[in-house]
């Protein structure tokens, strides 16, 4: 199950593994996008289609339609990346095995829908990606197996390809071992917990009583999207995107 950009490495990998047969791709409705607002697919249904395996776009898992044709897979797992729906009770306890997430983060921190531009926003140094099992929660559950990553220079764009390609690899990695009762998932220390609000197009506006650091940070989480912006008139009639940017020497 997948349905952004970020997920497509991922299918790929289990696509081409021995181990694994995908029987199926379960991505969300064709979406209306562009200028022209045309339906488009989404990412990881392009990606199904030029592998050849079969896609369901349900609207909602939550109907005893949507669960039937599930059921009539009888998959033994199921892999979660980037989806954009909550998997039901009914859904997580379907398969043998559980449904399993990749989370772009070193959980327990940064549970949410944003953890690459928090990372990079509150100056971490390294984040990684997290293989769990699922639970009813919000990114609380058990864990599988984490590859870490440095933040460097990285802004989001760049950091969302390089952990999009390390959870590819960690599924490779970890899931045969999971599956096969080798690795046992360990619950995750909730004490340590910190979330990844969604990000607003209003988080992009630079505040400039911030130090240099931070406002050069904040530039890199938020690029390319809302894209940092500050405006140079009273009214805010004449706005500014801000691209890139770097700290001169003594600024802090």
């Amino acid at each position: 199950m997948g349905t952004a950009e970020i997920a497509c490495p991922g299918l790929e990998s289990l696509h081409s593994s021995s181990t694994f047969n995908v029987v199926s791709v379960v991505t969300q409705p064709d979406r209306p996008r562009g200028r022209k607002l045309e339906l488009q697919p989404s990412p990881v249904k392009k990606t199904a289609l030029d592998l050849g395996i079969a896609t369901l776009q349900p609207k909602t898992l939550r109907t005893e339609e949507s669960w039937g044709v599930l059921a009539d897979l009888k998959p033994d797992l199921i892999v979660v990346i980037a989806f954009g729906q909550i998997l039901p009770q009914h859904v997580l306890d379907l398969p043998a095995h559980g449904c399993v997430n990749v989370h772009t983060s070193l959980l327990p921190k940064y549970r949410g829908a944003a953890p690459i531009q928090w990372a990079i926003h509150d100056g971490e140094t390294e984040t990684g990606v997290t293989l769990m099992k699922m639970d009813a929660g919000l990114d609380t559950g058990p864990i599988i197996a984490c590859a870490q990553t440095v933040i460097g220079q990285s802004n989001a764009q760049e950091l969302h390809d390089e952990l999009a390609n390390l959870g590819a690899q960690l599924l490779r990695d970890a899931l045969p071992g999971y599956v096969a009762g080798k690795i046992s998932p360990t619950p995750q220390k909730d004490a340590e917990a910190t979330h990844a609000r969604k990000i607003t197009k209003e988080d992009g506006k630079v505040n400039w009583q911030r130090t240099a650091v931070e406002i050069e940070r904040a530039i890199r989480a938020f690029t390319p999207w809302p894209g940092a912006y500050t405006s140079i008139s009273e009214s805010e009639s004449i706005i500014l995107k801000i691209h890139k940017a770097k700290t001169a020497k003594g600024t802090g």
